[in-house]
């Protein structure tokens, strides 16, 4: 299996619930949020000219992260969704995956020390995987 991967960068504001009183992640406050995406393919599934897939392709994901996320309250953007840094990764995943079929995970990191990945599961029975 071979993997290519492609760092992007947002800043955005959220506000975590369930959390314990007195919380600090339970308060508004932001991020400088680094999202990389991991993209996979066997070698007998490289493009001809032996990519994973063109980093040029991921533009269109810089593109929506600057017009969706960039500057956003994540709380409003993720509609009902907690927007912890492992919530934010799943999100990210389910929303691009058809787009990117090669997508295998996403790692979201709101402080340079801390990082959460979303890797999907395998499906039941395969074996390839």
């Amino acid at each position: 299996m071979l993997s290519i991967t492609k760092e992007f960068r947002f800043s955005a504001s959220h506000q975590l619930d369930h959390l314990r009183s007195g919380h600090p992640c339970g308060r508004l406050h932001g991020h400088n949020y680094v999202v990389v995406l991991e993209l996979s393919a066997a070698p007998e599934d490289l493009s001809l000219p032996g990519f994973v897939r063109d980093y040029g392709d991921l533009s269109a994901f810089q593109k929506w992260v600057d017009e969706t996320l960039d500057h956003r309250h994540l709380n409003d953007v993720l509609d009902g969704v907690n927007p912890s840094a492992e919530n934010i990764a799943m999100w990210l995943h389910e929303r691009w995956v058809k787009e990117f079929p090669e997508l295998t995970a996403v790692r979201v990191s709101e402080t340079p020390k801390t990082w959460a990945t979303y890797r999907p599961s395998p499906a039941l029975g395969d074996a390839s995987l």
